[in-house]
Formats: C-alpha cells, structure tokens, sequence
C-alpha cells in the first residue's frame, strides 16, 4: 500500500472517529485532539510526501493521528454508548 494510500485510509478513519466522538459526550480536548490530526491529514495527503521538508510534517502528524485514535478508543471503551428505548 501506497504511502498516500495509508494516509488516506488514517484520514478517513480519524474523520470517522471525530464524527462519532462529536455525537457523544466527549471531552473537548479529545474532540479538540481529533479536530487537529484530521485538519492536518486532510492538507498533508494532498503534499509531496517524499520531500525532505515535508517528511518531518508527515511524521509528527501520523504520530498525532494514531494517539488522538488510541485516546479516543480507550475514551470509547470506558464510556459505552447507552441503551435508548
């Protein structure tokens, strides 16, 4: 898979998240976090990539893209969704 490509299905899969995490009652910070790291992958898929300068960017953000996830699936785990009648 195509380094883009990963990136594309990250951005998608935070995007997601976000949506999920606006709809419940999520911290703000952690909405805040997701807000971020989808902002960021959404400019940086459409970059060269492979550019010196731009690799320290792709870097950091995939880095913040993958904790913002774990905090919110952790988030998620320890706040389950009620049951509505």
């Amino acid at each position: 898979m195509s380094k883009q490509m990963e990136l594309r299905h990250l951005a998608r899969e935070v995007k997601t998240s976000l949506e999920l995490a606006l709809a419940a009652p999520t911290p703000s910070d952690l909405v805040d976090r997701l807000a971020i790291a989808a902002g960021l992958l959404d400019a940086i898929t459409d970059m060269a990539l492979d550019e010196a300068a731009t690799l320290p960017l792709v870097t950091r953000t995939v880095e913040r893209a993958n904790e913002a996830l774990a905090a919110w699936q952790r988030w998620r785990a320890d706040h389950p969704p009620k049951a509505t009648a």
